[in-house]
C-alpha cells in the first residue's frame, strides 16, 4: 500500500514549500536573495569601512564599539522579520474539495444535472451592515470577509494587503504585523547607517581639513549615505503609508480599489477608531494556520473557512447579476517607488468618525465593503492592478 501523500506535497496553489512543509514560500521566493542582498552588503561596508574605523576614532572606545555592535545586533533582526514574514502561512483559506452544499435556496443536485452554477455573490452581515462577498470558483467557496484570490500564489488570502515580491510572499492576516515590523525597521537602519557615515565623515573633515580629503579618505562613507538616502525615500514611505492605512483599518487592496473604483463615499465597516485599529494589528494575538501543511491527504475529506474573530452572519443571497468573472489582485512590482513617494507628499486627511445619528446607508456605500467583492448593477468591472 502507498504511503498516503502530505498536504504540502499535493498542495494545488503556487507555493514553494522547505523542511517537510514547515516553512511555506510564495512562487517567487529567489526574490528573497535579492532583497538580502540589498541590505546585508551595505552593512557590511560599514562594518568594515565605517564602524570600526569610528570606533578608533571616538575618545570613548566602548561607545564606538557599541555602534558597531548595534549595527550588527539590528541587521540580524531586520533579516529575522524578513525571513519571518516570507516563510509564514499569510492567511491562506482551505480550499474546498466540491463546491459548497449548504447555500440556502440552492440546490446543488439539481445544478449538477442542468448545469446551473451556484450564485455570484450572497450578502452576509459584517459588524451589522449588510455587504456582499464573492464566490471564488477555484477555490470552491464564498471567500471570507476581506479575503481575496492572489493571482500570482493561486490562494484565497484573509484580509488580503498585497502580493509583494520583494518578500516573496502575499502580505495577508498572519504576517501583516510581521511585514510592517520589516519595513519600519529596515527604515531605522537606514537612518542608523546615514548618521553614522555622516559622523565619521565630519570627523575626517575635523582631521584634514577639507571635505574633499575627507571623501577621498573615505568613500564608503559617502556611498552609504546616497544608497541610504534613496532607501529611505522607499521604505520610509512605504512605512508611512502602511501607518496611514492601519489608522484606517484598511488593507492595501482595499485602498485602491475605493480610490480606484467607486470614489470616495464609502463606509469601511471594519472601522473601530484608530486606537482599536493599532491595537488590533500590533496587539492581538495572531491565529494558528487554518492549513496543516505537513498532515497527510485523505481523499474526499472537505475543509470549510470560518470567517475568523469578525461578527458574519448569513442573511440572504445575491443572484442577480452574472457578470463575467474577474479575479482582483494587487501586486505591488515595480511600482513600489511611486507608491512611497506619493505617500511622502499626500495629504493625509482627517479619518470620520461615526456618530450615531448618521444619516440612512446606501446600498452603493455598502456593496464595497473594503476587501470584500463588490457586484455592479450595470457595469461590468475592470481589472484593477495595484502595485
Amino acid at each position: 500500500m502507498a504511503k498516503p501523500k502530505r498536504v504540502y506535497q499535493s498542495w494545488k496553489g503556487n507555493n514553494k514549500f522547505l523542511l517537510d512543509g514547515r516553512l511555506v514560500f510564495g512562487p517567487d521566493a529567489k526574490s528573497l536573495i535579492v532583497t538580502f542582498t540589498l541590505i546585508l552588503v551595505p552593512v557590511v561596508i560599514f562594518c568594515v569601512f565605517v564602524a570600526s574605523n569610528l570606533a578608533h576614532k571616538l575618545t570613548t572606545g566602548s561607545i564606538g564599539y557599541a555602534i558597531l555592535v548595534l549595527a550588527v545586533v539590528f541587521t540580524i533582526y531586520v533579516l529575522f522579520l524578513l525571513l519571518s514574514t516570507s516563510s509564514k502561512d499569510p492567511g491562506i483559506v482551505p480550499r474546498n474539495s466540491h463546491p459548497p452544499e449548504d447555500v440556502s435556496g440552492y440546490d446543488s443536485s439539481a445544478s449538477i444535472d442542468v448545469g446551473k452554477p451556484l450564485p455570484r455573490t450572497k450578502e452576509i452581515i459584517v459588524n451589522g451592515l449588510p455587504v456582499r462577498v464573492k464566490y471564488c470558483e477555484t477555490c470552491m467557496l464564498y471567500r471570507p470577509p476581506r479575503c481575496s484570490h492572489c493571482s500570482v500564489c493561486n490562494n484565497c488570502v484573509e484580509r488580503f494587503d498585497h502580493h509583494c515580491p520583494w518578500v516573496g510572499q502575499c502580505i495577508g492576516k498572519r504576517n501583516y504585523r510581521c511585514f510592517f515590523l520589516f519595513v519600519s525597521s529596515t527604515a531605522l537602519l537606514c537612518v542608523y547607517v546615514f548618521s553614522m557615515s555622516a559622523l565619521y565623515l565630519k570627523l575626517l573633515v575635523d582631521d584634514y581639513g577639507t571635505a574633499w580629503k575627507a571623501i577621498k579618505v573615505s568613500p564608503a562613507s559617502v556611498a552609504l549615505m546616497a544608497y541610504c538616502f534613496v532607501s529611505l525615500w522607499f521604505v520610509g514611505g512605504l512605512t508611512g503609508f502602511h501607518l496611514y492605512l492601519i489608522s484606517r483599518n484598511q488593507t492595501t487592496y482595499e485602498n485602491f480599489r475605493h480610490r480606484g473604483l467607486r470614489g470616495d463615499n464609502r463606509i469601511n465597516v471594519y472601522y473601530r477608531g484608530c486606537m482599536n485599529s493599532f491595537v488590533e494589528v500590533f496587539c492581538s494575538k495572531i491565529e494558528p494556520s487554518k492549513n496543516n501543511f505537513r498532515g497527510y491527504v485523505h481523499e474526499g475529506a472537505s475543509k470549510t473557512s470560518k470567517g475568523g474573530n469578525i461578527q458574519v452572519t448569513e442573511v440572504d443571497i445575491s443572484d442577480e447579476d452574472r457578470r463575467v468573472k474577474v479575479e482582483d489582485d494587487l501586486e505591488i512590482g515595480d511600482d513600489l517607488m511611486k507608491i512611497s513617494q506619493r505617500r511622502n507628499s499626500q495629504d493625509i486627511g482627517d479619518i470620520r468618525g461615526r456618530g450615531s445619528d448618521r444619516s440612512p446607508i446606501s446600498r452603493s456605500e455598502l456593496d464595497f465593503g473594503f476587501g470584500l467583492e463588490s457586484q455592479f448593477s450595470s457595469k461590468s468591472e475592470s481589472r484593477h492592478s495595484g502595485w
